[in-house]
């Protein structure tokens, strides 16, 4: 029992640590995403939007929500814990938590849950920024919420692999950059792939992106382009497989400061 409750402590400790972190400088990572979004609504929503008209037979604007939304989630949750992670390496503080008496499972967990927690709370303005320029119907909750923590804790966690392997600070902007933003633009958030040809539409599923899209806007407007239960399935085993690829190299001690 008591070694149970100084899990729970350690980990919470972890946690409160990043949340702390990325609300002092809130106006670094909460508001420019909120501000970056409203951009994409007043240019692609309403300006583009209005002559595109309708996408899957919905109003353009209320199409590009749900992409702009998990945008969002991804790159904040993705964000928060690379930077964090490598601030502790290279602030060498990272061995005094690697030599602490709590499993590397717990220290992972804790780093993944402030990396939801910021990219959550990002999601939800963004949403409500959403509100202010045009109707948002709610039709299944459950798996728009289910679809935020999944990815949320999938970007986290890759962000927590960036972090371990970065050597300095260039190296969590390298990813993000060539790897993450082609990925989400490409990643059906302002068009169905649907509306692509086969051969592209084909290679589109290949995209992780497009599956945490696609089921986010199943969830928010009904509508869907893929299977929504093989989705949900491959953003799981990718999340797993991770949460094991970072702990194995935890556990190597590869996340030493050098």
């Amino acid at each position: 029992m008591l070694t149970t409750n100084k899990y729970y402590i350690a980990t919470l400790t972890i946690l409160l640590k990043e949340v702390i972190r990325f609300k002092r400088i809130w106006l670094q990572t909460i508001i420019p995403p909120v501000i970056t979004t409203s951009l994409y609504f007043i240019i692609f929503g309403n300006l583009i939007g209005s002559r595109i008209g309708t996408m899957s037979g919905v109003r353009y604007i209320q199409y590009i929500v749900p992409g702009l939304v998990m945008m969002s989630v991804i790159q904040n949750s993705y964000a928060n814990v690379s930077a964090s992670f490598f601030s502790a390496k290279f602030q060498k503080s990272i061995e005094e938590m690697l030599v602490a008496p709590i499993p590397n499972s717990l220290i992972i967990l804790g780093y993944i849950s402030g990396g939801i927690a910021r990219g959550t709370i990002v999601g939800f303005l963004v949403l409500l920024t959403a509100l202010c320029f045009t109707y948002m119907p709610i039709r299944h909750p459950g798996i728009m919420l289910l679809m935020t923590l999944l990815s949320a804790s999938l970007f986290s966690l890759a962000g927590f692999l960036n972090g371990i392997y970065a050597k300095k600070f260039d190296d969590i902007s390298v990813i993000p950059t060539f790897v993450l933003t082609p990925l989400t633009y490409l990643g059906g958030v302002f068009y169905s792939i649907n509306a692509l040809p086969p051969f592209w539409r084909n290679f589109s599923l290949a995209n992780p992106i497009v599956h945490i899209v696609d089921t986010f806007r199943y969830g928010m407007l009904g509508i869907t382009d893929i299977n929504i239960a093989h989705a949900i399935i491959i953003t799981f085993s990718f999340t797993i497989l991770l949460f094991i690829v970072c702990l194995y190299l935890l556990n190597r001690g590869i996340a030493r400061s050098t």
